[in-house]
């Protein structure tokens, strides 16, 4: 589970699909829908910059 009072870098550095805000966030960060994103998290993993990589393809 996300553990709020962890803020520092690794949890910036990971999706988690399953927390709305975050769902939001990372969504608008990469400008897609929410479904594709849960997409992409599913294809390569929950690392932020894997899911950058692989939307830009």
């Amino acid at each position: 589970m996300d553990d709020k009072q962890k803020t520092g870098n690794p949890d910036r550095a990971r999706i988690n699909v399953n927390e709305g805000y975050e769902l939001d966030y990372w969504s608008n960060k990469f400008g897609v829908s929410k479904d594709k994103l849960k997409a992409a998290v599913e294809t390569v993993g929950t690392a932020a910059s894997a899911v950058e990589d692989y939307l830009k393809k």
